[in-house]
């Protein structure tokens, strides 16, 4: 029988100052792992676009 997945997608948006600061990116990246997110892509479409990051797990 073959895995069935759920996906998620996360928009990070830049920021005037710097965006996301990288602790705070951590500690998100962190806690969907705990939840059994598991990052699959980073996707940016342009520069100073919102970067989207597409997580999956299984259903």
């Amino acid at each position: 029988m073959s895995k069935r997945w759920t996906y998620q997608v996360i928009e990070v948006k830049p920021g005037l100052m710097g965006g996301l600061k990288r602790e705070d990116l951590q500690n998100e990246l962190n806690r969907l792992g705990a939840q059994g997110w598991e990052l699959v892509s980073t996707i940016v479409p342009a520069p100073m676009a919102a970067v989207q990051m597409v997580f999956k797990k299984e259903a």
